[in-house]
């Protein structure tokens, strides 16, 4: 066979298992929809984290569903999923596990391992910010490197494993600021904001009734790997390659620009490959095979506000990095 007939073929195999993706995700979405009201955005964007094979952190008053969320998403995509409450006096081995000393019956002692929470799938880190930075440390390796280290023993992670954690903006009094090599490794910051008055409605009626809406599994771990696989081979245009580096260079200090007088830090590379793997997951997410600019200017903002700091000249001035960000993209047309 010749190189341009192996080439159609390929072709031809990704449209084949995209579009059988693409239904087990739509499906995946129209369930977790059922169960959680007026959040579409934050919904769309915890699904393009998790096809990317990332993490996310949820960033958002008590009330808003956050828990609920990542329960529901742990049943449609058929992951094991687990929660654990991040606390001051939390230690590492409370979400790791611990070598315990054990006796047979025949009286020969010896240490075995029992896992925490944290081999799971998908593991819900609720007030990440509450935890000692001895414990954000532990889960920082978790989260780049795929395992855990415990008495100097390796212990492999389940896969697929992803983290969405929860953050309260409100309360600061007793948290520890996540340093910014542990939001680095989030792949979203996802705000989840109020309701609108017609979805509160439903809420009101949905979850007060007799009989509560419950969520029904959509796909299976190995639907969604072989999803998280296929984001990979999408092909990507060069105006969204472009796009996508000019967007990240042009958030860093130096680069020209009247924003970045505004900028102290800005995004590393791993901004880049993170929204290169979001733009891919939310056209996956649309039913689309290729990733276009709109993708790249609606997840420019999730992507990269938390991996950015302003001057103080730029509080001073009332900016935020959301506005920032905006400009940014409106320069890339």
């Amino acid at each position: 066979m010749s190189a341009a007939g192996e080439t159609f073929d390929l072709d031809q195999m990704i449209i084949r298992n995209a579009e059988a993706a693409a239904a087990h995700v739509k499906a995946a979405r129209t369930a977790i929809s059922s169960v959680i009201f007026g959040q579409e955005a934050v919904v769309d964007r915890a699904l393009i984290t998790i096809l990317a094979g990332g993490h996310a952190l949820l960033v958002g008053v008590p009330g808003l569903a956050k828990t609920k969320l990542v329960e529901t998403m742990g049943t449609v995509l058929g992951l094991d999923a687990r929660r654990v409450q991040f606390t001051p006096d939390l230690m590492p081995s409370d979400i790791l596990g611990a070598e315990v000393l054990e006796e047979s019956a025949g009286g020969r002692r010896a240490f075995r391992f029992i896992k925490g929470p944290i081999f799971a799938q998908l593991l819900m880190a609720d007030e990440i910010n509450r935890a000692s930075p001895r414990t954000q440390s532990a889960l920082l390796q978790a989260m780049q490197e795929y395992h855990v280290t415990v008495a100097g023993e390796r212990h492999d992670l389940p896969k697929p494993f992803h983290v969405l954690a929860t953050q309260n903006p409100l309360e600061q009094e007793g948290t520890y600021p996540l340093p910014e090599a542990q939001l680095d490794r989030f792949l979203m910051e996802i705000d989840v904001d109020y309701p609108d008055r017609d979805a509160e409605r439903r809420i009101l009626f949905e979850t007060t009734s007799a009989e509560e809406q419950k969520a029904r599994a959509a796909m299976s771990v190995d639907d969604l790997i072989a999803a998280q696989r296929l984001v990979r081979r999408l092909p990507v245009g060069e105006s969204v390659v472009e796009a996508i580096l000019t967007l990240v260079r042009s958030a860093r200090p130096g680069a020209e620009g009247p924003e970045q007088r505004f900028i102290a830090w800005g995004p590393g590379p791993r901004a880049s490959q993170a929204l290169m793997l979001a733009v891919r997951a939310r056209a996956l997410l649309d039913g689309r095979y290729a990733p276009s600019l709109d993708d790249v200017v609606a997840l420019a903002e999730p992507v990269l506000k938390h991996r950015m700091a302003l001057t103080f000249a730029a509080r001073a001035e009332g900016e935020s990095i959301a506005h920032i960000i905006r400009r940014l993209t409106e320069r890339l047309g």
